[in-house]
């Protein structure tokens, strides 16, 4: 067994480090903040507390056989909420229907009576997709996800191959024109193609494999753990302790140490500095970096010791960024769900300022809303709501820093004034603005600065083809023995479920353990 330094305590690092000493390795923790969540993390204020990062519990069976492996379950962990209808869609409103919104409800025999009563037709469509994208999740969990990518073998078996030809059509061709050749309505495209945005991605260049992701939206439902998602990281956190990892916050790694050994370079441990400036050396035999990988590559490793040097991100497309507004608002908010998507009829045009060549911020921009306080009582005073709203838009820290009370960059806060108006006259609430007693923001500099996010982006590198499975950044240094990496900003990919399994993957990797799906528990 090894002495494993963990870089970052963030979902990932926590993940990584409860197996690593599960499987009896001796695991110190080093965080830069005060406490430990990273982007996964938790702002208290006023008797309201927010998640400051996911939101979206999705991919349930991720959840289950990552705490199988810890020889727990997720019913014992978290207390999980089903939602029905998992989430609102709110469209444009126009002089003739007036305001526009659809429930997505729970269960795919209720969204395909929901189709239907949109576009004729829909209802036999959305049942063929949804089916589908299940076929497709099964072969990507079997074969892909979990899938270290050591050896080319294990990638391959019967179901690969006799899928092949259908797999080959949905790498090559963009997910939202594999929508629009089954369904005519507006507002049904956007559904089956707003999680590419949250992977980062232009649903034009995201490849259709992922619409496997409608199988868990759409019909094993949307769920909220009570707490939420701090309840995750709380959990892992006790769970990296029962298993004996040492964790240290306020502890900034400013170098991966490295030594040469017979002609090879290895890893020798990290350096970090505590708040008080004084530098520390921890020494390991194995290092696992949950951090960002821009930062690990290019800030903590010497030249020669990168994988990723600065010329190779050069070709690496970055997702979104994001403007957070949290706001705490008196009285009640009936108009909005648990989940709310604002979807402009410029949804083509919002694409293309996020992702295109003459990137800016959205106007008007679509938009996410989480009302937590909907389901969990804890999270807002008496009588109050709490409202996450989330606006994506380039990787720019250029769009600034937010702050509180309206301190943020005046193009951020006017973004947000813009998305609180927005809210206003799409769900019919006249007096949001009026009555948030509380509003605090954030920016692409803030994630820049607290979590040395590459560009600002809130979530990683894009998953357009060139950028996911095995073509990805993977979870092993090329040039360094014994370096390692968990996280978004490495594979699988983004997503909470997508760290669960980075951090198996990187278990995997230093098993010597090259078979392709989740490991037997």
């Amino acid at each position: 067994m090894s002495r494993v330094i963990v870089i970052g305590g963030g979902i990932a690092g926590l993940a990584t480090s409860a197996l690593l000493a599960r499987d009896g390795h001796e695991v110190t923790l080093l965080d830069r903040g005060s406490s430990l969540g990273g982007r996964a993390g938790s702002v208290e204020d006023r008797g309201f507390r927010f998640d400051t990062g996911p939101s979206w519990f999705l991919m349930r069976e991720v959840y289950d056989h990552f705490f199988a492996l810890l020889g727990t379950s997720t019913d014992e962990q978290l207390d999980l909420r089903l939602l029905d209808p998992g989430y609102r869609v709110f469209s444009e409103p126009d002089d003739v229907t007036g305001l526009r919104s659809v429930e997505v409800p729970h269960g795919i025999d209720a969204v395909a009576d929901l189709f239907e009563s949109i576009e004729p037709g829909g209802g036999a469509a959305v049942r063929k997709y949804v089916r589908s994208a299940g076929l497709t999740a099964e072969v990507a969990r079997n074969r892909f996800l979990y899938n270290p990518f050591a050896k080319l073998r294990p990638a391959i078996g019967r179901d690969v191959l006799r899928s092949l030809p259908q797999l080959t059509r949905l790498l090559l061709r963009p997910l939202a024109k594999f929508v629009e050749r089954r369904f005519e309505e507006s507002i049904l495209r956007r559904i089956l193609t707003y999680p590419a945005v949250f992977l980062g991605t232009d649903p034009n260049r995201a490849p259709a494999i992922y619409h496997l992701l409608s199988a868990f939206d759409l019909d094993q439902g949307v769920f909220y753990p009570m707490g939420g998602f701090w309840a995750v990281v709380e959990r892992l956190e006790a769970l990296a302790r029962g298993a004996g990892v040492t964790v240290v916050t306020s502890a900034e790694v400013t170098e991966v140490m490295t030594q040469d050994r017979r002609g090879r370079t290895v890893v020798s441990g990290v350096r970090w500095t505590d708040s008080d400036g004084r530098s520390h050396v921890e020494l390991a035999d194995l290092v696992v970096s949950a951090a960002d990988l821009h930062h690990t590559e290019t800030e903590l490793l010497p030249p020669q010791s990168r994988s990723y040097p600065e010329a190779a991100w050069s070709k690496v497309e970055s997702g979104p960024g994001a403007i957070i507004a949290m706001l705490g608002v008196d009285g009640s908010l009936p108009e909005l769900d648990h989940h709310s998507l604002f979807f402009t009829d410029e949804w083509e045009e919002n694409l293309q300022a996020i992702f295109g060549a003459k990137q800016k911020i959205p106007e008007p921009a679509s938009m996410y809303v989480c009302k937590p306080s909907a389901t969990d009582p804890a999270v807002a005073p008496d009588g109050c709501e709490n409202l996450f709203v989330l606006i994506p838009v380039p990787a720019d820290v250029e769009i600034g820093h937010g702050g509180s009370d309206r301190e943020g960059s005046p193009v951020l806060e006017a973004a947000v004034d813009a998305a609180i108006e927005r809210i206003e006259q799409w769900a019919g609430i006249e007096d949001l603005s009026s009555r948030t007693r509380l509003r605090r923001t954030l920016g692409p500099a803030d994630f820049a600065r607290d979590f040395h996010s590459w560009k600002g982006g809130m979530l990683g590198p894009a998953h357009i083809l060139r950028q996911s499975a095995f073509l990805r950044m993977q979870n092993q240094s090329r040039r360094v023995d014994g370096l390692y990496y968990a996280g978004a900003t490495t594979a699988p990919g983004i997503g909470v479920p997508m760290c669960l399994i980075s951090a198996e993957v990187v278990a995997k990797r230093i098993r010597g353990d090259h078979s392709a799906g989740p490991t037997p528990v």
